[in-house]
C-alpha cells in the first residue's frame, strides 16, 4: 500500500504501540465479516517484546510464551484442520499453541488471477489463503538490524467474544544493492513445447535479459535448460565483462519437446554446486510451468536426488511459475521443501518486479528455517483458528528443534498469520504472545523475537481498523469462496457475496490508490461473472 494510509493515524482512537496505521472501514461487509467471526487481517502493527529466554520482559506477570514439549491435540487442532470454530457449544481447547513454518509464497494468488482473467475458475486445490493475504503490501515496523520485528494486534468484532488477531513478521529491506552479498544464481529454464505459449518462455527471456543488466559485476550466473533432457548451456560465469556472453545464451533459448523437470532440477543443482561460491548467496532459480510429463515427476523423488546440495552446501530454490496451465502443486512442494519460495508471473510488469525491483529479497537470505509459534492465554482465550498454512504446520514440540525444517525469508519480506479468537466471557488481560525463531544464514546461530497482545490493546471494532486490514479481509474471504469446492475445507461462516466483495475492493482501491487492490477488485469481479459461489450462497 502507499503512504496515504498513514494520514488516518490522527483519526484513530487511542491504541498501544502495537497497532497499525491506515483508515478504517464500515458498511455491510463489516456486518458480514463479524457475523462469521472469521479470520482476516492485514497492514502494520506495532513492535513486540523481545524475548529469547521465555521470560516476560515487560514487567507484567509471566506470560505463556511458546515452549517445546507442550502437549498437542484438542479442539483447536481440529479447528486448524478446517472445522467450523464458531459453535457456542464447542469444548475449549487443551492446546493453546499454534506453530508453523514461515511462508512468503504468493503463487496461489497470482495463478488464481491469471486463471480468472482467462475465463476459468481456478482449481480449489490450488487456493492457499495465506498466499492471498501475503500478496499485499504490509506496513509493519522493520527491525533495525538483521532478523525480524514481531507485531501482534487485533480487533473486536460485533459478536462481542470474537476477535480477529493478526501476527505480522517483517525483515529489514536491503538499503542498497551493495549491501547484499554477491549472488551465484543458477537459472533452470523450462524450454519444453508448452513454454512456446505467449507469456512463458518469451517472458522468461526478456526478464533474464533485464536482470542480467541489473546484477552487479561480482554476481555470477549459470544457465541450465531442460525439455526431454537437461543441458548446462552456460556454466557459472562471473558477470564483470561477460554480460554479452550471458545475453547470447539467453537469446538462444527456444522451446523444444517434453518436460523432464526432474532432470532440469538435478542438473541445475549439480551446476550450482560445481560453481559454488563461498560467501555468496547460492540459489537455483527455476522458471517453469510445472507441467512435468517425462522422467521423475514426483517432488519428493526430485528433492531426494538433490538433498546433499541442499543440506551440505545450502543451495536454496526460488520457483517462478508461468503459463495459463500451471503445475502449482509440484512447484509449491519443490520450493517449500527446497528451502525457498515461489511466485507466479503472467505479465511483463510482474516479471520485471520479481527479477528487478524485488531482486534482493528474492535472491538473498535474512533467515533460514524460520518458524513462528503463537501461545494463546488459556485464561482469556476459549478457541482459536489459524487460517491457511495448511502445508506448513509444525509440531509444537519442534518449534525449537533446529533440525526441523522451517521457511527461508529474504530482506524486506513480510509474513502475516491470521487467527479468529474467541475470548472467554468477561475476559481481560493477556491474550497472546507470538515468537519467531530463525537461524542466521551464515553461522546457523538461532535467534528469537517475540511480541504480545493484551485485550485492552484490541481495536474497539473492525470498522476502526486500518484500510489494509480490510483489504486482507476481502482477500481472505475471496480465497475462501474460490476453494469452497474442496471437500477438505468447510466454508468460513458469513462469507459475503462476491458482488459485495468486489464493491468493497473497489472502494478500498480508491481510498488507498493501490493498483494491487484494484487488481484484486478486478479478479473478484471476474469470479462473479463466472458465477463462482460458496457452497451456502444460495441460502443467502
Amino acid at each position: 500500500m502507499n503512504d496515504i494510509r498513514r494520514a488516518a493515524e490522527a483519526d484513530r482512537p487511542r491504541r498501544s504501540a502495537r497497532t497499525a496505521t491506515c483508515r478504517g472501514f464500515g458498511g455491510s461487509l463489516l456486518a458480514l465479516t463479524v457475523a462469521g467471526a472469521v479470520l482476516l487481517t492485514g497492514c502494520g502493527a506495532g513492535g513486540g517484546n523481545n524475548s529469547t529466554d521465555g521470560a516476560d520482559k515487560s514487567g507484567r506477570r509471566n506470560l505463556p510464551l511458546p515452549a517445546p514439549g507442550r502437549p498437542t491435540g484438542g479442539a483447536a487442532k481440529g479447528d486448524e484442520q478446517g472445522e467450523r470454530s464458531d459453535a457456542p457449544e464447542a469444548t475449549p481447547s487443551a492446546d493453546y499453541l499454534s506453530t508453523f513454518a514461515l511462508d512468503v509464497d504468493t503463487a496461489s494468488y497470482g495463478y488464481a488471477r491469471r486463471t480468472l482473467a482467462g475465463g476459468r475458475a481456478p482449481d480449489p486445490a490450488t487456493i492457499r489463503p495465506e498466499e492471498f493475504v501475503n500478496s499485499f503490501h504490509q506496513d509493519y515496523p522493520r527491525p533495525e538490524g538483521n532478523g525480524f520485528s514481531v507485531s501482534v494486534d487485533g480487533a473486536r468484532t460485533d459478536d462481542g467474544r470474537w476477535s480477529l488477531v493478526r501476527v505480522g513478521l517483517a525483515t529489514r529491506p536491503a538499503e542498497n544493492e551493495r549491501e547484499r552479498p554477491p549472488a551465484a544464481l543458477t537459472f533452470v529454464i523450462d524450454v519444453s513445447g508448452s513454454m512456446s505459449e505467449p507469456g512463458r518462455l518469451d517472458l522468461a527471456r526478456e526478464s533474464l535479459d533485464v536482470m542480467t543488466d541489473r546484477l552487479r559485476d561480482d554476481d555470477s550466473v549459470a544457465l541450465v535448460t531442460f525439455s526431454d533432457e537437461a543441458e548446462t548451456v552456460l556454466p557459472m560465469t562471473r558477470l564483470g565483462d561477460h554480460r554479452a556472453r550471458v545475453h547470447r545464451a539467453i537469446s538462444g533459448l527456444e522451446p523444444t519437446d517434453s518436460t523432464n523437470l526432474g532432470a532440469g532440477v538435478r542438473t541445475g543443482y549439480a551446476t550450482a554446486v560445481h560453481g559454488l561460491r563461498e560467501g555468496a548467496t547460492n540459489r537455483v532459480v527455476l522458471i517453469s510451468d510445472g507441467l512435468a510429463n517425462t522422467g521423475d515427476t514426483d517432488a519428493d523423488g526430485i528433492l531426494e536426488r538433490i538433498s546433499s546440495a541442499r543440506r551440505l552446501h545450502g543451495v536454496t530454490l526460488f520457483g517462478v511459475g508461468v503459463g495459463s496451465d500451471y503445475g502449482d502443486a509440484l512447484m509449491e512442494r519443490l520450493a517449500d521443501k527446497g528451502d525457498g519460495h515461489t511466485t507466479y508471473v503472467s505479465s511483463r510488469d510482474e516479471a520485471l518486479t520479481v527479477f528487478c525491483d524485488q531482486l534482493p529479497q528474492n535472491i538473498d537470505l535474512t533467515a533460514r528455517d524460520a518458524k513462528a509459534q503463537v501461545a494463546f492465554d488459556p485464561g482469556t482465550v476459549e478457541q482459536f483458528r489459524l487460517i491457511g498454512y495448511d502445508d506448513r504446520k509444525v509440531a509444537d514440540q519442534d518449534f525449537r528443534d533446529d533440525r526441523v525444517d522451517g521457511g527461508e525469508v529474504g530482506p524486506g519480506h513480510t509474513v502475516t498469520a491470521l487467527y479468529a479468537v474467541r475470548t472467554r466471557p468477561g475476559a481481560s488481560g493477556h491474550l497472546a504472545t507470538a515468537t519467531v525463531r530463525w537461524l542466521d544464514p551464515d553461522s546457523r546461530a538461532p535467534h528469537e523475537e517475540s511480541g504480545s497482545l493484551e485485550t485492552s490493546d484490541l481495536y474497539d471494532g473492525v470498522r476502526t481498523s486500518p484500510n489494509s486490514f480490510q483489504v486482507t479481509a476481502v482477500a481472505a474471504y475471496f480465497a475462501d469462496v474460490l476453494r469452497s469446492g474442496d471437500a477438505r475445507w468447510s466454508s468460513l461462516p458469513g462469507v459475503p457475496p462476491l458482488h459485495e466483495l468486489a464493491s468493497r475492493a473497489r472502494l478500498l482501491a480508491n481510498a488507498t490508490e493501490d493498483k494491487d487492490v484494484a487488481a484484486l477488485a478486478t479478479a473478484i469481479g471476474r469470479a462473479e461473472e463466472l458465477h463462482i459461489c460458496a457452497d451456502d450462497c444460495a441460502a443467502r
